[in-house]
């Protein structure tokens, strides 16, 4: 019996690895054991109060039919002024394109600019679904290395050397606030890049999520560069800032050619987003900007719990992120001295140092090959399961019989 064959890209297609252990410790759970989740960028705390209210005022008012496919124009005028005020990017409510999250505008940019062979500069650690994006497209990444020694920010040496000596050089993916290290671009950086790509064929996505999680200083963006509006694409998401990750609601700004475009793919993909999720939004928006900032100064605090407790563990090496809400720890002298892989201690901490509790989190080499020697802590558990999780890590390293036997039976995470 013949069946269809599957295509080179689906059998090759990696996924984000989060959600992957996210699986895993949801199994060991409903199995009894306890687990403290820190491996998924998710908030612990509820959707603010004005968009639950929205949200539920759009089912009872009947607004649950078909929509524009660029978005309710009040949402887009909302979101326009929202950039606008808080990030002073020069946009209307034509920049404006809605979506479900901010992850599905990198399949759309990547539709957008790239044809085959052409090539992505990619900031390594990066975020996993950056590259299966690039992918889709007959893209070619190209990756340069993020230095704990600048802080992990962009260099703007990386982007002239892709510039200079890429054979296709077409488009960068810019995380920042960055996404596993907690790096953050500063003006001068993004001006920088600015300079380098203004007037030229090359595309950016600036992927901006965790616009209200930075920690010194204020967020900014490089469509407020001039002339970035015409090449640029920022994406942004509610999942974060107002722990609506569930909703599904994000939105890019860009010119109104580009967002029109867009409009285009969502319209053939989804159709549109559903109007009550984009009332809930356009609520959250307008009226709960001091909620949200309430919230962004517990995420502080929280980060702030598990740099503290991380820096009692011995071989580990920690700074405080600029922004996000991950915690990015250097553990190679441990996983020297272990012989394992960062993923690997990650994987052992959840199945294998203890039958009764385990702490999920993730391998920096699950963000790619500059991640190796690092793991990513979420901060999403009450912060007394924080500090009862970093003890564990403390004590869990010191099981050497167990890392032995949980090497045994997983070869594959041998260092």
């Amino acid at each position: 019996m013949s069946t269809p064959t599957i295509s080179t890209f689906a059998a090759n297609l990696t996924t984000e690895r989060a959600f992957d252990v996210l699986a895993i410790a949801r199994k060991l759970k409903a199995s009894g054991k306890d687990v403290v989740e820190l491996q998924i960028g998710d908030s612990p705390f509820p959707t603010t109060a004005h968009a639950l209210g929205a949200g539920k005022a759009a089912i009872d008012s009947g607004r649950t039919h078909y929509c524009p496919s660029m978005g309710l124009p009040e949402f887009r005028a909302a979101a326009a002024k929202f950039v606008k005020d808080e990030f002073g990017i020069p946009a209307t409510a034509e920049n404006i394109v809605v979506g479900p999250g901010a992850k599905v505008f990198e399949t759309y940019f990547c539709e957008l600019f790239l044809e085959p062979g052409d090539e992505v500069l990619l900031f390594d650690p990066v975020f996993p679904t950056y590259v299966p994006n690039v992918l889709r497209r007959g893209g070619v990444p190209v990756f340069a290395s993020l230095k704990e020694e600048n802080a992990f920010r962009p260099n703007p040496v990386d982007v002239e050397r892709f510039l200079k000596t890429s054979k296709r050089p077409k488009a960068i993916i810019l995380n920042s606030p960055h996404n596993p290290t907690g790096g953050v671009a500063t003006a001068d950086d993004l001006k920088a890049i600015a300079d380098l790509i203004r007037g030229t064929k090359i595309a950016l996505l600036s992927d901006e999520p965790y616009c209200h999680m930075v920690w010194t200083g204020k967020h900014t963006s490089i469509l407020v560069q001039p002339g970035m509006m015409d090449q640029c694409l920022g994406a942004f998401t509610f999942s974060k800032s107002y722990s609506m990750s569930g909703w599904r609601l994000g939105f890019a700004v860009g010119s109104p050619e580009i967002v029109q475009l867009i409009g285009k793919m969502v319209n053939s993909s989804l159709s549109c987003v559903p109007p009550i999720v984009q009332l809930a939004g356009q609520a959250a928006l307008e009226k709960d900007a001091a909620k949200r900032d309430a919230v962004m100064a517990k995420f502080k605090l929280k980060v702030e719990v598990l740099i503290r407790e991380l820096k009692q563990v011995p071989g580990v090496s920690v700074s405080m992120p600029v922004g996000t809400f991950y915690v990015f720890p250097n553990v190679s002298p441990i996983c020297a001295n272990l012989g394992i892989t960062s993923h690997g201690l990650a994987m052992y901490l959840l199945e294998g140092a203890d039958d009764f509790f385990g702490v999920a989190c993730l391998g920096g080499e699950c963000f790619g090959d500059a991640g190796r020697g690092f793991m990513r802590f979420s901060c999403a558990e009450p912060d007394e399961r924080l500090v009862r999780a970093i003890h564990f890590f403390r004590d869990a390293i010191g099981r050497t019989e167990r890392v032995k036997s949980y090497l045994a039976a997983n070869p594959h995470f041998r260092l």
